[in-house]
């Protein structure tokens, strides 16, 4: 094979193709178990985009794109409270970052689509996420602390 083709960047759909296959095969890890009983698990964060000024979350917060809060799936069950704090590492590069739960997204989690979190732009920029490029998600795993 030549060395060229070996240096090319993957194709976008190659790629997620790759991440789609890594998180359906991830398991739930029990390493990390915290205080709530639930233990650390792979899934999709996402993040919210560009929101109007003066929008409250569901909690009622005047919201903050550059704060370190999630949005929790209405789908997921159990439901995190809002104020439960969960630690979220992003598994492609280590980076790490504890979020405040304090809304509520209408986004579904399905075993093709694993999304646990819709963190604010600031927060999935400091994990590592681009956004300029949108990347749309990051692989992360996520720890409930309490």
């Amino acid at each position: 094979m030549r060395r060229d083709l070996l240096l090319r960047p993957a194709s976008a759909a190659a790629a997620t193709a790759a991440l789609c296959t890594l998180v359906s095969a991830a398991p739930v890890s029990a390493a990390g178990t915290g205080p709530a009983g639930l233990s650390a698990e792979t899934c999709w964060a996402t993040h919210y985009g560009p929101q109007p000024a003066g929008a409250l979350t569901a909690s009622g917060e005047l919201f903050d794109n550059n704060a370190d809060t999630a949005a929790t799936s209405l789908t997921r069950s159990p439901q995190l409270p809002f104020g439960t704090l969960v630690r979220v590492t992003n598994v492609a590069n280590g980076a790490s970052l504890v979020v405040r739960v304090n809304d509520r997204g209408t986004f579904r989690q399905t075993p093709q689509e694993p999304k646990c979190l819709d963190l604010t732009d600031g927060a999935f920029g400091r994990l590592g996420g681009s956004l300029n490029p949108d990347a749309g998600h990051i692989v992360v795993t996520q720890e409930v602390l309490g």
